[in-house]
């Protein structure tokens, strides 16, 4: 039997992996916007609710099967929940205190949480040297970000850090709820039932907390939140499940590294954010972690050949 060899990252791949790191960027920066007059917990139901139907429209033109079984649904209502509802809501949080380009490297330990989560809750992923080390690297950019006053004169913008390291913690387990309950299942049908999953999660929610949804906001912010759910949502979900198809998960990986870029230069041009050294070195060591978690750079390294004498 012929040895498969696994998907490489070729230039169409590697064209749509930029899109997506963009798109994703971009995330924060619509947030920011849209902070201006909209909440946090409704910018999080606009960005579900308005992306619905786009997939909707996609799944139907496909030909994918609509899930009719109810523990399918119950499935899709958690990974809203984990994947969706709770981390959105965290980010935009802490957008409110902290920096859009500040809240995406932070975002980047999602790639270390989910190895970490994975070796512990699944049997084939098991915890590996790598992924600890990786996950402790992670922790001292987070530290550096944060810096060591936090201990003793902890403020808000230390709590909306935190907020968004939750959410990076949801998105590790709803990465393994998803491999656990949802791997045999069409995956664009998984971004629309989790989509909807969420946006029923979120209407109560909202209603609660915020109130009946405000309509009359200016074209600005109608802009943010349309971006939101039809770029960073709908089309980043198609651009996913595209490269994870032609280049494979190990690649896809890659944008973690990315999306902080794109936010940065997004948030430095066009909303005047600055951040400093701190940050800055936080994310080069969160950037060593994921390159330890990943393994494949040192690999290249040792199999590198010796030239001849």
């Amino acid at each position: 039997m012929a040895n498969q060899t696994a998907p490489s990252m070729d230039l169409k791949a590697a064209a749509m992996l930029l899109l997506l790191a963009a798109v994703w960027g971009g995330s924060f920066f619509f947030a920011e916007i849209a902070l201006g007059e909209v909440p946090p917990l409704t910018i999080t139901l606009h960005r579900v609710f308005w992306a619905v139907p786009i997939l909707a429209l996609i799944v139907r033109l496909k030909g994918i099967a609509i899930a009719r079984s109810l523990r399918i649904w119950g499935a899709y209502l958690v990974m809203g929940a984990l994947n969706n509802a709770i981390p959105f809501s965290l980010i935009f949080w802490g957008q409110t205190q902290i920096e859009s380009g500040l809240a995406s490297i932070l975002n980047g330990t999602t790639a270390m949480f989910g190895a970490l989560v994975a070796g512990l809750l699944l049997v084939d992923e098991p915890l590996t040297t790598k992924k600890i080390t990786g996950a402790g690297l992670g922790l001292v950019g987070v530290a550096f970000i944060m810096g060591p006053g936090v201990i003793f004169d902890f403020n808000p913008g230390n709590l909306a850090q935190l907020a968004v390291l939750g959410a990076a913690l949801s998105y590790a387990f709803a990465s393994v709820w998803g491999k656990t309950t949802l791997a045999g299942q069409p995956p664009l049908m998984n971004a629309l039932g989790m989509l909807t999953g969420s946006t029923v999660l979120m209407f109560p929610i909202v209603l609660v907390f915020d109130g009946p949804p405000e309509l009359g906001l200016s074209a600005g912010i109608w802009g943010a939140l349309l971006g939101l759910a039809g770029f960073s949502t709908a089309l980043a979900y198609i651009l996913y499940f595209a490269i994870l198809k032609r280049a494979g998960a190990a690649n896809l990986m890659l944008v973690t590294l990315l999306i902080p870029p794109f936010a940065i230069g997004l948030g430095t041009v066009f909303l005047g954010e600055s951040m400093g050294a701190e940050a800055f070195i936080g994310f080069a060591v969160i950037a060593l972690g994921f390159a330890v978690t990943d393994g494949r750079l040192f690999t290249i390294f040792r199999s590198k050949p010796r030239s001849a004498c």
